[in-house]
C-alpha cells in the first residue's frame, strides 16, 4: 500500500519535517475492516483533542475525507495516520507559516495468535517508567522512546504485552494497549491525567459499561490492586481486548473471566462499525 502525504501519493518526507527532527505531531492507529475506518469517529476525537492542546491547526473535515479514501482502497488492514506540525529551519520554535502535514500509510493487520484472544496472554513487567507531564497526558504524541524502551526489554514469545508503571509505580497501561482490573464485578482502570496514552478503545469500553450494568472506577491503581484483582485485561483498537492471564515474575495469574468475556465481545462489535 502506497503512503500518501497531504492527501497526495508520496513516498518522502521533507528532512526539515519537525515531526522527524521533535516528535512534533501526533499519531492514529486505525483498524481498516471492509475498506472503512473503524471507531473513525473516536479517533477524530482524540486527534483534535491533541492538536488542540499543542496548537497545531488541523482541518477534520479534510482528514476525515482522506481517511475514508485511503480506507477504501486499502480495504483491509491497519492505517496509520501521522500529523505533524510541518516543516521548518532549524530550532524548537515553530515557524509561523508552518504547514500542517498529513501523513497516511497503511499496512496488513497484525498476525496475531488466536490464542491471544482466546486463552489470554502473559504480561511482561517492564522496568522502564512513564514519565509525568500533565500538558502530554493522554496524548498520543510521536515521543514514544519510552515505549521503545520497554518493548527491547522482553524476547520471550511467551508475553504478547509488557506491563508499564509511572514513576511513582502506579499501574498505568501495556506498552501498546490500555490496562483494566476486574475487582468484585467492578472495572478499574488507571487514571491518564500524568501520564499514559488515552486509548480509543478503552474510552469505548469506559462509554459502554454503564448501559450493561458495569461500575467503573478511574484512579490510581498500585501493585496490591493488580494482586487483588479477579480479572486482568487489556485492549486497544486493532485487536479489541485479550485477556492477561499471567504476570510470570510477579507469581500472579488470572482466569478469562465472565466480565472480560462480556466486554471482549462488545470490543468486537465496536471494531465493525
Amino acid at each position: 500500500m502506497h503512503s500518501w502525504i497531504d492527501g497526495q501519493p508520496a513516498t518522502a518526507v521533507n528532512l526539515q519535517n519537525r515531526g522527524l527532527a521533535y516528535g512534533d505531531g501526533l499519531f492514529e492507529t486505525i483498524a481498516v475492516r471492509g475498506g472503512r475506518p473503524s471507531l473513525l469517529s473516536r479517533h477524530l476525537e482524540r486527534l483534535a483533542l491533541g492538536c488542540q492542546r499543542l496548537a497545531i491547526d488541523i482541518d477534520l473535515a479534510l482528514v476525515r475525507d482522506e481517511l475514508l479514501r485511503y480506507a477504501s482502497q486499502l480495504g483491509e488492514g491497519v492505517a496509520k495516520l501521522i500529523v505533524t506540525r510541518g516543516d521548518s529551519q532549524r530550532g524548537y520554535a515553530p515557524a509561523s507559516e508552518a504547514l500542517t502535514r498529513r501523513i497516511l500509510q497503511g499496512g496488513p493487520r497484525p498476525a496475531y495468535p488466536a490464542g491471544n484472544a482466546e486463552q489470554g496472554i502473559g504480561l511482561f513487567d517492564c522496568q522502564t517508567r512513564l514519565a509525568q507531564q500533565p500538558l502530554l497526558a493522554g496524548l498520543k504524541h510521536l515521543n514514544r522512546l519510552e515505549q521503545v524502551m520497554a518493548r527491547a526489554e522482553w524476547q520471550d514469545s511467551a508475553c504478547a504485552e509488557g506491563l508499564m508503571r509511572d514513576v511513582q509505580g502506579h499501574l498505568i497501561e501495556g506498552v501498546y494497549s490500555n490496562l483494566f482490573l476486574v475487582r468484585d464485578g467492578v472495572l478499574l482502570t488507571a487514571d491518564l491525567s500524568r501520564c499514559g496514552v488515552a486509548g480509543v478503545m478503552r474510552a469505548a469500553l469506559l462509554d459502554e459499561a454503564p448501559a450493561l450494568g458495569i461500575e467503573v472506577r478511574t484512579g490510581d491503581l498500585v501493585q496490591a490492586d493488580l494482586e487483588a484483582a479477579d480479572e486482568v485485561f487489556v485492549c486497544n483498537s486493532v485487536y479489541g481486548i485479550w485477556p492477561v492471564r499471567t504476570v510470570a515474575a510477579l507469581n500472579l495469574d488470572w482466569p478469562a473471566g465472565p466480565l472480560t468475556r462480556k466486554l471482549q465481545a462488545v470490543a468486537r462489535t465496536l471494531l465493525d462499525t
